[in-house]
C-alpha cells in the first residue's frame, strides 16, 4: 500500500508541476502583452481567468490525491475528466487569443468568445 500512495504523490506532484509550468507561462504572456498597447483590455481579462482556471485545477489534484490513495476509480476518473476539460478550455482559447493576435483575424472579434 505504501508503494500505491507513493506512486499517487507523485503522480499529482507531477501534475503540479505541470500546473507551474503553466503558471510561469501565462505570467509571461501577461508581461509580454502588457507591453502592446494595442491589446485590448478583454484580452488581458483572458489571461486572468486562465490562472483563476488554474486555481480551480490545483485544488482539483489535490483533492484527486485522495481519490487515488483510496483506491476510489469513479472519483478518480470524474477529477481527471474535470482537470483535463478545465485544461481544454485553456488551450481552445488560448488558440484563439494567439491566432487574433497574429493578425489571422480582427482581434475585436475576440471579445465574443469568453470560456470563462
Amino acid at each position: 500500500m505504501e508503494t500505491q500512495d507513493s506512486d499517487s504523490s507523485q503522480i499529482v506532484a507531477r501534475l503540479l508541476q505541470s500546473f507551474a509550468d503553466l503558471e510561469r507561462a501565462i505570467e509571461g504572456a501577461k508581461q509580454n502583452l502588457k507591453q502592446n498597447a494595442k491589446i485590448p483590455a478583454s484580452v488581458h481579462e483572458r489571461l486572468e481567468s486562465y490562472s483563476s482556471i488554474l486555481d480551480r485545477q490545483k485544488e482539483l489534484a489535490l483533492v484527486l490525491e485522495s481519490y487515488v490513495s483510496s483506491g476510489n476509480l469513479s472519483e478518480v476518473t470524474r477529477h481527471i475528466s474535470l482537470i483535463n476539460g478545465l485544461s481544454g478550455m485553456i488551450i481552445d482559447d488560448a488558440r484563439g487569443l494567439l491566432a487574433g493576435i497574429s493578425g489571422e483575424f480582427d482581434i475585436a472579434d475576440l471579445d465574443e468568445s469568453h470560456f470563462c
